[in-house]
């Protein structure tokens, strides 16, 4: 891989995340072009990969769930607001310092306020802990995330690829990955996740680099 592609590869979305392995990349690369000719022709007319992260905590959770089901310039200002009113820094106390009306005045839900709630009170009690979910599977921190009201797989999903990092998750109910594969592979319908996994069998280990890269295709003029 040229420099110029490595350089990228550390990319982020101005948090203070720690950069891909260099080498980790240039093998999932590697993997991906020789396993599926369709998703080498992908790779190289979208480029190099340059996945931009969160830190996996408790902050970054709550930015998860505001950002369920809405566009992206009216999330983030749901969530600069949030922050805002917590005294500018998201933790459990401070969400659950904030009552509900004010939670509300910034743009949430009452369903995404209960939730967000719910995540606070579950991390503070310790039946979320964020400190420990480098040491655990990923099917682990799915089952202990998923306790909380509001996060389903797929919010888990985007947790572990892009606040843990995890470099083998599939996010079959995710609608971008569902259309690109269908528009990838020639599909006539959306492709239902069982359909997806046996697609992506040849993917493994690195699923959620193939995946990043068919967000990406959607995006990039063929």
């Amino acid at each position: 891989m040229k420099a110029a592609a490595k350089k990228q590869l550390s990319a982020t979305n101005g948090s203070q995340a720690r950069p891909v392995p260099e080498l980790s990349a240039d093998q999932a690369l590697g993997h991906l072009r020789s396993a599926d000719p369709v998703l080498a022709a992908i790779i190289q007319r979208v480029g190099p990969y340059a996945m931009q992260y969160h830190e996996p905590t408790f902050r970054a959770l709550v930015r998860s769930i505001v950002f369920q089901q809405l566009h992206g310039k009216a999330a983030r200002t749901i969530f600069e607001r949030l922050v805002q009113k917590a005294s500018g820094e998201i933790t459990p106390d401070s969400i659950l310092k904030l009552r509900p009306a004010q939670m509300r005045a910034v743009g949430l839900s009452k369903q995404k306020l209960t939730y967000i709630r719910d995540l606070a009170r579950k991390t503070r009690d310790g039946v979320v802990e964020f400190e420990r979910f480098a040491q655990m599977s990923d099917d682990d921190i799915i089952a202990e995330l998923t306790q909380v009201k509001g996060i389903g797989q797929w919010t888990a999903h985007m947790f572990l690829m892009f606040a843990l990092r995890r470099p083998n998750i599939l996010p079959t109910g995710d609608y971008g990955v569902r259309a690109a594969m269908r528009k990838a592979y020639g599909m006539k319908v959306m492709p239902k996740p069982r359909t997806m996994e046996r697609m992506a069998k040849s993917w493994h280990p690195y699923c959620s680099i193939a995946s990043w890269y068919m967000w990406r295709s959607l995006d990039v003029v063929v």
